[in-house]
């Protein structure tokens, strides 16, 4: 089998072609900027073993298996990070919480460090985006990440040690086992409601990090009503949530006394995000 045949057969089973180039480098060893190198060998053989991986991962990925997961990585807001089945893999929405998290509030905050605080944190994808940024734009900050998931958190401090960033890391459900003051609280929670159909299409990721509750909106109502007592006056809460959920959120923001309470959306324009100011 050569690289073109190896590819035209990934693409017969339904991938899309640029999945199949990176799980053919991949089995080969090589790097996703290794993609020019298969387009000016497409003749060139695969020997048994890269044969029998290649094939093996185009399988799992055909059943739905996420791609990060063959691999064994994510790109998130610029960064590498290692994902596998402990952690959700961090999605391109996501993105816009950072976003907005890096422009209002702590575009505004003059004290140095701000202090940040990333609920139910993963693979530390939002931790640890925003502190790289930070520190990228010349600032220090302080950034607390937390998740009830032992498995998860051990994924997170792998990425930061490796991204040499560093993050405190907390295990606990939400803000139970947390203590101090933010000047922004960030999380993406579980929003998925437990009889979703698309559910049956992420089989492969952790259920616990994905619903919560018969309208998915459970920890979200937690978190609304915990965070006023560890966000300092004019601190903000930001959350994602379902595409169709920035209503109610905002609703219940409003009720429990937040500001300034608005929704943005992500990268292909629905609304994925709402926060509000604590006003203290």
């Amino acid at each position: 089998m050569t690289v073109r045949q190896a590819l035209e057969d990934a693409q017969s089973q339904g991938l899309d072609r640029l999945d199949a180039q990176r799980l053919l480098l991949h089995a080969w060893g090589k790097a996703d900027r290794d993609r020019a190198w298969l387009l000016t060998h497409d003749d060139e053989a695969l020997n048994a073993p890269i044969t029998a991986e290649y094939q093996q991962l185009v399988q799992r990925l055909a059943s739905g298996e996420p791609l990060a997961y063959l691999v064994g990585y994510q790109e998130f807001f610029g960064l590498r990070l290692d994902v596998d089945a402990r952690v959700l893999v961090p999605r391109p929405d996501t993105e816009t919480l950072v976003q907005w998290a890096l422009d209002c509030p702590l575009a505004q905050v003059a004290a140095d460090p701000p202090r940040v605080l990333d609920l139910g944190t993963g693979s530390g994808a939002v931790a640890l985006a925003i502190l790289h940024s930070l520190h990228t734009a010349g600032r220090k900050a302080t950034v607390v990440a937390v998740d009830a998931s032992l498995d998860a958190l051990a994924v997170a401090r792998e990425n930061a040690r490796r991204l040499t960033l560093d993050v405190q890391f907390v295990a606990g459900n939400w803000l139970d086992s947390v203590s101090g003051h933010f000047h922004a609280i960030v999380s993406n929670p579980p929003y998925v409601a437990a009889q979703d159909p698309h559910l049956a299409g992420l089989t492969h990721e952790p259920l616990s990090a994905l619903t919560s509750g018969t309208d998915g909106l459970d920890d979200i109502r937690h978190i609304i009503q915990q965070t006023p007592d560890h966000l300092l006056p004019g601190g903000w809460l930001l959350l994602e949530h379902g595409y169709d959920q920035s209503v109610r959120v905002c609703a219940l923001l409003a009720q429990r006394g937040f500001v300034q309470v608005e929704s943005r959306p992500d990268l292909a324009g629905v609304t994925r995000c709402s926060g509000g100011q604590w006003p203290g």
